[in-house]
């Protein structure tokens, strides 16, 4: 399976998230422990590659994850995209703004946590934010947050001008599924700490999150930053997808081992010359 392809909001496209079952799964349940193989591999792999990204300096890669309440962004985090060394990876959650954050545009905040050359970024919700929760709870006019698509664009424009890959993806899962996992969180104390009664009154705005998500994934997925809605009833295969994309795009940058900056010859020699005094010593 082509997992780009398949999941990819293509540019220009009208979303209807009906359409598009949050249990789909490749067809055969029974693909799970070949799945986690995989995801094994690509762990492997993007560690790989984050180490060539963060030795070239030219290139750096942003992942945003967006999900509905317990859609399985943190769990994305930590199994994937823990794979990658913590030198050169950061992970950024934007929550309610701060009194000198709303004193700013909307896109402040967001800047600083932006990659640098190198570096690898993870944003767990995002600048989205901004045309999702603001605009189901009427924080701003629906003006200013009609707005923000074209801002969000250029913003992500002007990233992938700067040799930033963006690589955004929803995670879709079904609202029976959101149910069962709140149960789980009642259910196991080891997660009880993530239960809030936010949860449930979220819940009861589940349509208009999903009108939100679906214009906002219909008008900011480009060609310099698509939109991937990924099935993410089974977890598995959300993470098998993640991993896959994100592989896949890091291998087409084809980014090579930089030349070393020092005479080496030189180096060696200093080496073995080192080595000599040692052993006399």
């Amino acid at each position: 399976m082509n997992y780009r392809e398949r999941f990819i909001v293509k540019p220009g496209s009208k979303v209807d998230l009906d359409q598009i079952d949050p249990g789909f799964s490749g067809g055969d349940d029974t693909r799970h422990k070949e799945a986690l193989d995989q995801i094994d591999k690509d762990r492997t792999r993007l560690t790989e590659l984050q180490y060539l990204m963060y030795a070239a300096n030219r290139q750096s890669l942003l992942v945003v994850l967006q999900a509905l309440d317990a859609g399985g962004k943190d769990g994305t985090v930590n199994h994937v995209l823990s794979a990658m060394n913590p030198q050169g990876c950061s992970v950024a959650s934007f929550k309610a703004p701060t009194p000198e954050e709303l004193a700013h545009d909307f896109l402040w905040r967001i800047h600083p946590h932006t990659p640098g050359k190198g570096r690898i970024a993870v944003f767990n919700r995002s600048h989205y934010e901004d045309v999702l929760i603001v605009r189901v709870h009427d924080l701003v006019p629906k003006a200013v947050w009609s707005g923000r698509y074209d801002l969000i664009n250029a913003f992500e424009t002007g990233l992938a001008a700067n040799n930033t890959t963006i690589l955004k993806f929803f995670l879709h899962i079904s609202k029976e599924e959101q149910l069962e996992r709140f149960k789980q969180r009642l259910d196991d104390p080891a997660k009880n700490w993530k239960i809030s009664e936010s949860d449930y009154t979220e819940r009861e705005r589940w349509d208009d999150y999903r009108t939100a998500i679906e214009e906002a994934l219909s008008k900011c997925s480009t060609a310099e930053a698509p939109w991937f809605v990924i099935p993410a009833n089974h977890k598995w295969f959300r993470n098998l997808a993640v991993a896959r994309i994100i592989v896949e795009t890091l291998e087409e940058l084809d980014m090579k081992m930089p030349e070393a900056t020092v005479d080496l010859a030189e180096i060696r020699r200093k080496y073995h010359e080192a080595a000599r005094e040692e052993k006399k010593g």
